[in-house]
């Protein structure tokens, strides 16, 4: 977070409805519930990223692979663009009436190849992909068991979808998840019969965690619960595409599971720097999504601008151009988590409650590790660790409610294919630095005391030295 985007968050939380009062309800009513989120400082803010103009080290952004950052996908971008000089720019309307077009059905086919597909569907967003989905796949009758933390985007589409019932099951437990299945097998006498399905939703890499959903299990259980084999599994691959499975393919194919899984949705606004998503599944699939969701048959189709990029992006993993980003990101977390368990700072830290890494103790037995590292810390302490990092020149975030449930705030670090060892080295020893000052803190007032870090009193003084509107005040 650079001081532009610091400043521009710390403006968005001043509380607006108290001045509001001689503007019309409809606004003064919206202000109040905005002042909801500021009074928790968990307002949204719309800000300029001046993080690429600045020399703030990257542990946050979704450029995971550094494509948009390296340049490497403008260049392709631009040769694809070159190959390809006549094509319209707009698509003209919807898939099924003037919208579609032979560039579009060729890089979907390409896409469903490469990820081991029969056929697929380019979407908007991965938002746009899951609502679609579950509006159109579920019928009337079936039934939708998902792990716990799956996308808002899920939770909305299943809101939308006709099944009526819709059983969670704890985050990446297997029993829990057998005992959900056990649960609508006995409850839904159709889908016991096999006349109806069940619609399993989990994500391959979890946005807010960084754990790597164990799929290998669940469809075995799936499989010993149905045997009529009504189960069928919808893996939601958006933080998996382009940094696990061979190229960049995702989870479903590192594990060999293309054919036990009916649906897979990979995004391309994430590694692959651009924009979209992909529903891939077969024929029968793709028809109900042009012919159910209304969110596919009443948009325009995707123009050729997003698609070349998409296909520039596919260009450079089928070539084996990401390859060596995918390794050093490998590379890159073992350090990480080499690192901290060798630090003495963090085992104390870890030991008294000031420093929690989850994944910490299991990252040995993960099929593959992940770009994603959560950090926790005591709830209040969570903005004080990122104005630290601030301070230290590292781009982190903190992740609060609504984003996660509501006590369950961190900071998410992203690792990147162009961070090096050192700054990994520096962020470790950024992190350990705070936490020993907060240690001492502890020590001095007890885990209650109100004094506050040096990076919190530096930034709450930065604050108290501005005007709302920006201007130096005094």
């Amino acid at each position: 977070m650079s001081a532009a985007m610091l400043e521009g968050w710390m403006k968005g939380q001043k509380l607006m409805a108290p001045s509001m009062k001689g503007s019309p309800v409809l606004y003064r009513n919206l202000e109040e519930a905005l002042d909801v989120r500021r009074r928790d400082h968990a307002l949204f803010v719309i800000r300029k990223n001046v993080r690429q103009d600045d020399d703030t080290i990257d542990f946050s952004s979704n450029d995971i692979l550094a494509l948009g950052a390296s340049g490497s996908l403008r260049q392709e971008f631009l040769r694809e663009l070159e190959r390809h000089p006549y094509l319209p720019l707009g698509a003209g309307g919807s898939r099924m009436m003037d919208g579609n077009y032979d560039y579009l059905e060729m890089v979907e086919d390409e896409i469903a190849r490469f990820h081991g597909a029969e056929q697929g569907l380019i979407v908007g967003s991965g938002f746009e992909a899951n609502l679609a989905i579950f509006t159109a796949i579920p019928r009337s009758g079936d039934a939708i068991v998902y792990d716990e933390l799956v996308h808002a985007s899920t939770h909305d589409g299943m809101q939308q979808s006709q099944a009526a019932c819709k059983v969670p099951f704890r985050h990446n437990n297997v029993d829990s998840f057998r005992d959900a299945l056990v649960s609508v097998r006995d409850s839904q006498p159709l889908i016991r019969q096999g006349r109806r399905s069940v619609i399993i939703a989990v994500e391959s890499v979890y946005s807010m965690d960084g754990d790597v959903c164990p799929l290998e299990e669940l469809i075995e259980v799936a499989k010993e619960t149905f045997v009529q084999r009504n189960a069928q599994f919808l893996v939601d691959e958006a933080h998996s595409t382009g940094v696990i499975g061979p190229m960049g393919a995702g989870l479903v194919c590192e594990l060999g599971l293309e054919k036990d899984v009916a649906i897979r949705l990979h995004t391309f606004g994430k590694a692959l720097a651009s924009s979209g998503a992909i529903v891939l599944g077969n024929s029968t699939i793709k028809n109900a999504l042009t012919n159910f969701a209304r969110s596919v048959i009443y948009t325009t189709a995707p123009t050729f601008p997003v698609v070349c990029a998409v296909r520039s992006a596919y260009n450079l993993m089928r070539a084996a151009q990401t390859k060596a980003s995918q390794e050093n990101i490998q590379r890159l977390v073992k350090h990480f988590f080499i690192a901290i368990a060798t630090d003495a700072i963090w085992k104390q830290a870890t030991a008294q409650g000031v420093l929690n890494v989850p994944l910490s103790s299991e990252w040995q037995d993960m099929p593959a590790l992940t770009h994603i590292i959560p950090i926790w810390t005591r709830q209040r302490y969570n903005y004080w660790l990122v104005f630290h990092l601030y301070m230290r020149k590292f781009s982190t975030v903190p992740v609060e409610f609504p984003v996660v449930p509501k006590g369950q705030g961190r900071i998410r670090i992203v690792f990147h294919a162009n961070n090096t060892e050192s700054q990994v080295e520096s962020l470790v020893s950024a992190i350990g630095e705070w936490a020993q000052e907060m240690m001492e803190i502890e020590k001095d007032q007890g885990t209650r005391g109100t004094r506050l870090p040096r990076a919190a009193r530096q930034v709450y003084a930065w604050m108290g030295n501005r005007a709302v509107d920006g201007s130096e005040s005094g």
